[in-house]
């Protein structure tokens, strides 16, 4: 069945329809706010940045989903899940409003990121919100297109709305602070749209229901962590899922190491002393990287099934370490521009192949939990990522101790993928047909990777492995979406 098709089936249920507007509105506004914070940490004419700024922003930014994700829930399911994403919307339309105050009015660079830390909390109750509302809103076997669907549409919303943020800073009539002012009040006057959409369903019809009995606050606490730990140990027992969540981890470090890099060469070195100009080749580059995103989701699925996962993945970080440093070293624009493209492309087919394994070799009552368990390493890699190059980067970007470092660690994770491909034989080998892999058991996964761009809720039970409520996972602001 085509992605048109089962969006065409999915859109004749209403309450899908206008849970997915809520969707599509507030992702939006997730794009606009995060391209504005961007540009006032990075390429605000009236403060030098540094890469441990940019450090700052990815982990207020990141840190949140992966430190909250698991727990998310706890709350959730006790609240009326219509009510979280109309409050939550509109709690932060006043946030927003709240950071373009304090941008407009020069405050303490510590204000600004608590407000935006506290946007990006909000925003992981909301998004846990959508992905747990899908089962009240379509019958149960169209139940895994929807959890394929949406977040990929939610992903292209983020992404349109970084391409808006772009469009309203090119129409603003001022620049620097007043351009990033008017771009956050943009965002929020789109989280306030999301939050009016959310009135077109009934309170209750996101549920829980009044007879869903929860157990206590702290005992849920507990319980979640005591499954993140079982799932932890089941994870260790699943080698094909184990080396390639490894390998995919590693591969988002590389990939949020270059990308501080070449935040700090738009920033200074290509640019010119001209902020805005810098600002123009970061989209081009996010474009490119965005598009090797779409390439690896057209790619992965008849890549795995031909060659297998390890054989995907090594193929994909034997590219990179080849490509990267050629395409990297001369700290040219084009070439550069270029990589975007091929390490957006590697980093998310390692990903998607990973999505993959995961889905197919852990068993069902404790999927949810292990992809938890992945969003956590996969955020804190990407943050870890910005940390360590802060520390070696030059303020103009040109370091080939980071490009040549990165190249190693692409190699090494081929070379080890490769070795482990050869110890399991045809494990990780892929049939689409059975939706589990060969080398070891299912668990009822849909058989079929799939992917989008930027954002995804992982897994239809929680973190101590209850069904049902779809917000075990957190949000990533690179990854495609996953089934349960």
């Amino acid at each position: 069945m085509s992605v048109a098709r089962d969006l065409r089936t999915l859109l004749r249920f209403p309450g899908f329809r206008r849970l997915l507007t809520v969707r599509l509105l507030s992702q939006l506004a997730d794009g606009v706010y995060q391209v504005a914070l961007a540009a006032y940490v990075v390429f605000s004419p009236e403060k030098e940045t540094s890469p441990s700024a940019i450090a700052s922003a990815m982990a207020v930014l990141l840190l949140p989903y992966s430190l909250l994700g698991p727990f998310a829930g706890v709350l959730l399911d006790r609240w009326r899940r219509r009510q979280v994403l109309l409050y939550g919307n509109v709690l932060r339309t006043g946030l927003a409003g709240l950071t373009a105050v304090l941008v407009l009015g020069a405050a303490p660079e510590p204000l600004v990121y608590l407000s935006a830390l506290t946007v990006t909390a909000v925003n992981r109750f909301v998004l846990a919100g959508l992905s747990a509302s899908l089962p009240r809103v379509v019958d149960g076997e169209r139940l895994i297109i929807a959890n394929s669907l949406s977040p990929t549409a939610g992903t292209l919303a983020a992404t349109l709305g970084g391409g808006v943020a772009f469009v309203v800073r090119f129409l603003a009539p001022q620049s620097g602070r007043q351009a990033d002012t008017l771009v956050l009040l943009t965002g929020a006057a789109l989280y306030l749209l999301g939050a009016l959409a959310s009135l077109r369903m009934g309170k209750d019809l996101l549920g829980p229901g009044p007879q869903e009995r929860q157990p206590r606050v702290l005992a849920a606490v507990a319980s979640t962590a005591r499954g993140l730990l079982a799932g932890l140990r089941h994870l260790g027992e699943r080698r094909v899922a184990a080396y390639s969540l490894a390998a995919a981890t590693l591969m988002r470090f590389c990939y949020g190491a270059l990308t501080v890099t070449v935040l700090m060469l738009c920033r200074y070195a290509w640019n010119a002393g001209d902020a805005e100009e810098g600002l123009g080749l970061l989209g081009v580059a996010l474009g490119l990287s965005g598009a090797g995103f779409f390439a690896a989701a057209v790619l992965t699925p008849s890549a795995v099934r031909r060659i297998g996962i390890f054989g995907w993945i090594a193929l994909c970080s034997g590219g990179a370490a080849v490509l990267e440093p050629a395409l990297g070293l001369p700290f040219a624009p084009v070439p550069i521009l270029i990589a975007a493209f091929v390490l957006g492309l590697v980093t998310q087919a390692a990903k998607i192949a990973t999505d993959t394994a995961v889905q197919t070799s852990i068993d069902d009552a404790y999927r949810g939990r292990v992809f938890s368990l992945y969003d956590m390493l996969y955020n804190v890699a990407y943050v870890g990522a910005a940390g360590t190059t802060a520390l070696i980067l030059p303020p103009d970007g040109r370091s080939a101790v980071v490009v040549v470092g990165v190249a190693v660690l692409y190699a090494a994770i081929a070379l080890t993928v490769f070795h482990v491909s050869r110890e399991t034989g045809d494990a990780g080998k892929f049939d689409e047909g059975s939706g589990s892999g060969t080398g070891q058991g299912g668990g009822g996964a849909n058989g079929k990777a799939e992917g989008g761009g930027n954002g995804d809720e992982r897994g239809s039970r929680n973190a101590n492995g209850s069904p049902g409520n779809g917000n075990a996972g957190s949000v990533n602001p690179a990854g495609p979406p996953t089934t349960p």
